[in-house]
């Protein structure tokens, strides 16, 4: 399993790469929830054990959020990702890191998991309850994963027997 600060780093490596600009933090927390719903929909399981909380403004990390400036992470070190992990991560980018940071936030609201972690709260107060790993787990049964690289959705690549 990845740490998150190490998948942040990466989406901070690859977009400023593609891109060509920093990624800003808002963007960087919501391109991790998608990395981390993803995960959910192709492999069943966390890319992460990480939690996110609930703020205003979408799912915020506080571990990425203490080692986050606009040069980049600041992180002890920094651990390689699996490359199927970082295969899923490059997919996201691709999917979602043209878009708009508030583009992204209001994505972020429509997902169940945020909703849920809202609760009680007025649409300006921060929040700080958690995104419960079950709630994030349902909004990838909603995710139909794409693959990029082959312009294609998972579910029509066809199913190949290897044999040894």
């Amino acid at each position: 399993m990845e740490r998150i600060v190490d998948v942040a780093q990466y989406i901070f490596d690859e977009y400023e790469a593609e891109s060509g600009e920093i990624i800003d933090e808002m963007k960087l927390h919501k391109l991790l929830y998608f990395v981390q719903r993803e995960s959910f929909a192709i492999l069943n399981s966390p890319m992460f054990e990480e939690k996110f909380e609930g703020w205003k403004y979408g799912p915020v990390s506080r571990d990425v959020r203490a080692c986050y400036t606009k040069d980049g992470m600041y992180i002890d070190s920094v651990n390689e990702l699996s490359a199927e992990n970082a295969y899923i991560v490059r997919s996201i980018i691709a999917q979602y890191g043209a878009l708009e940071s508030w583009k992204l936030s209001k994505m972020s609201h429509d997902e169940i998991s945020w909703k849920n972690s809202r609760k009680g709260l007025l649409s300006d107060e921060n929040g700080s309850v958690e995104l419960k790993i079950e709630d994030i787990k349902e909004d990838a049964k909603k995710v139909r994963p794409y693959d990029p690289i082959w312009d294609m959705y998972y579910d029509e690549f066809e199913d190949i027997e290897v044999t040894p």
